[in-house]
């Protein structure tokens, strides 16, 4: 069963930097592209930020183009995204998945692990 399994969550005041972690198992994702998405509290999980299988090519939502960095974990069979310059705005769970790419975002085709808390605070 393949498993997703996010950690580096926490509370960080604005401007400050997090780096979030997905472990995933069950299977080998090395040829699957894989990618982060989040959700803020009454609002629906939407895109973030996603690389190609090879690490090759990385996309990202607007919002956080040039403060956000995707990077595949091999040594986790996974991938990492760095965060930095945090805004108030960017305050939500955070969740990694695997998919397809599609319009210049991810299309989740996996199960949602239980994700991490990002709280930015003003």
């Amino acid at each position: 069963q393949v498993q997703l399994v996010e950690s580096g969550g926490g509370l960080v005041q604005a401007g400050g930097s997090l780096r979030l972690s997905c472990a995933a198992s069950g299977r080998d994702f090395i040829n699957s592209n894989m990618g982060w998405f989040r959700q803020a509290p009454g609002k629906e999980r939407g895109f973030v930020a996603a690389s190609s299988w090879s690490g090759g090519t990385t996309y990202y939502t607007d919002s956080v183009k040039g403060r956000f960095t995707i990077s595949r974990d091999s040594a986790k069979n996974g991938v990492t995204l760095q965060m930095n310059n945090l805004k108030p705005e960017d305050t939500a769970v955070y969740n990694c998945n695997w998919g397809p790419i599609a319009r210049m975002r991810m299309i989740p085709s996996g199960s949602w692990g239980q994700g991490t808390q990002v709280t930015v605070s003003a």
